[in-house]
């Protein structure tokens, strides 16, 4: 059923691996210490009181309808082209079944139902960036490419919890693997066929854009497919201070937001139906059974986007999208499995690293 917010709900995003787990083979995780995890719990305690204070704001209700009629517009606008494309198509249209295993959406639904709602989640500066993250990538919205798979519209936005203002001008790197279970630019032993040794120079589903005026990025994509050991999931960072280069590609600059992003099962399910995620051979694991997500989840913890369907079935494509908050003044370190460069992709020989250091970012 299509998920919406009712009460602040103030979630995190920045999942951490539990012990002796290494994701992907490639960067293994330690356990938190008792010192880090009290850390933590006063992090995500002065986030929700900040959130709190937000919610009533004058800069929240602003924010909020324009938001509102921006998301509304959005997904007239998609819906209004899925049409064109069948008129274009008609004996494709009809042979494809347009059932949806959702409930409860009519061409009725106020959009303020669907678009309306508050910061849904807190990214944690001090976290593990998930698996194949790749430094250097481009500066892009649309980063489908050549690849198969249901049209997926991603919106995130971000706000600042000290300031309750969306954060105009941070680089929001954004990727995932494909519906086959996986990632480009990277030849690891459990990333598909690491024979293949020219998937080191692909890009498919990467890419980085800035937040807007109203703290938004938005992405078009495919819907992610799985791999073995973990659910369907989506992987964002947040830099900012860094270089826009000749080549439309981002470098350098402070890594100080880390998370993942997750979908409702009943969704997730009804993708793996279709081709080509239904081709995809490696063990499902369900939000249910994901270690990662069970451990956030513990503590009443809700990274999930909110969605609708473009049509009458995923096959139209599914608009999704999350508000997410971030201390501005906080940043990090982050570890790099490779590069993109002006030659190519390049794998990292030990551990590189980008960013660190402290200081304000973009919106402050």
């Amino acid at each position: 059923m299509v998920r919406i917010s009712t009460t602040l709900l103030v979630v995190t995003a920045a999942l951490l691996l539990p012990d002796s787990v290494v994701a992907h083979g490639v960067h293994p995780v330690h356990a938190r210490t008792p010192d880090r995890l009290e850390q933590r719990r006063l992090f995500m305690a002065e986030g929700k009181r900040s959130l709190k204070d937000c919610a009533n704001s004058e800069a929240s209700r602003r924010l909020q309808e324009r938001t509102v009629a921006r998301r509304a517009a959005k997904a007239d606008s998609l819906r209004a082209e899925r049409r064109q494309r069948r008129r274009l198509d008609v004996d494709t249209v009809v042979a494809t079944s347009h059932k949806s295993n959702l409930t409860g959406l009519t061409i009725d639904t106020d959009a303020s139902e669907l678009f309306g709602g508050d910061v849904k989640c807190i990214l944690e500066p001090e976290v593990t960036q998930g698996p194949y993250y790749v430094n250097g990538e481009l500066v892009r919205s649309d980063i489908r490419e050549e690849e198969e798979g249901v049209d997926l519209y991603a919106e995130i936005q971000i706000i600042d919890v000290n300031t309750c203002e969306p954060v105009e001008g941070l680089y929001l790197d954004f990727w995932h693997c494909n519906a086959t279970g996986v990632y480009s630019g990277i030849v690891a032993s459990g990333n598909g066929d690491s024979s293949d040794t020219t998937n080191i120079d692909k890009t498919f589903l990467r890419g980085l854009t800035p937040t807007d005026e109203d703290g938004v990025a938005s992405y078009t994509s495919i819907f992610p497919g799985h791999y073995t050991s973990r659910a369907t999931h989506i992987h964002i960072i947040g830099t900012y201070n860094g270089t826009l280069l000749e080549n439309n590609t981002y470098s350098g600059g402070y890594a100080s937001h880390v998370g993942q992003l997750f979908f409702d099962q009943d969704l997730i399910s009804e993708v793996e139906l279709t081709a080509p995620y239904s081709t995809n051979t490696q063990e499902v694991t369900t939000n249910a059974n994901d270690k990662i997500l069970s451990e956030e989840a513990a503590e009443d913890f809700d990274p999930f986007f909110e969605y609708v369907l473009l049509g009458d079935s995923v096959s139209d494509g599914v608009l999704a999208w999350i508000s997410v908050g971030v201390d501005m003044t906080r940043a990090q370190t982050i570890t790099a499995a490779g590069t993109l460069t002006s030659d190519g992709g390049v794998m990292a020989e030990s551990t590189s690293t980008m960013g660190g250091g402290g200081g304000m970012g973009p919106g402050s």
